[in-house]
């Protein structure tokens, strides 16, 4: 690798540290990073769209009602 090739990479590199390596505060985040980021590519259970559905219509029929 070139001189100006690893000064890029070194600049593309975040900056880190012995000491944020091992924060414990610092690796709890970073797993809680990755399960949310594991959870968000999760599918929506059918139930629990047949629910926000059902309570959908009661508040579309609730409203309704009121109006009258």
């Amino acid at each position: 690798m070139t001189t100006q090739n690893q000064e890029d990479a070194d600049r593309k590199r975040p900056d880190v540290r012995a000491a944020d390596i091992l924060d414990p505060n610092n690796q709890i985040g970073n797993r809680l990073r990755s399960f949310y980021a594991a959870v968000q590519d999760e599918a929506i259970p059918d139930r629990l769209l047949d629910l926000l559905e059902k309570l959908d219509q009661a508040e579309r029929l609730a409203s309704a009602k009121v109006s009258d």
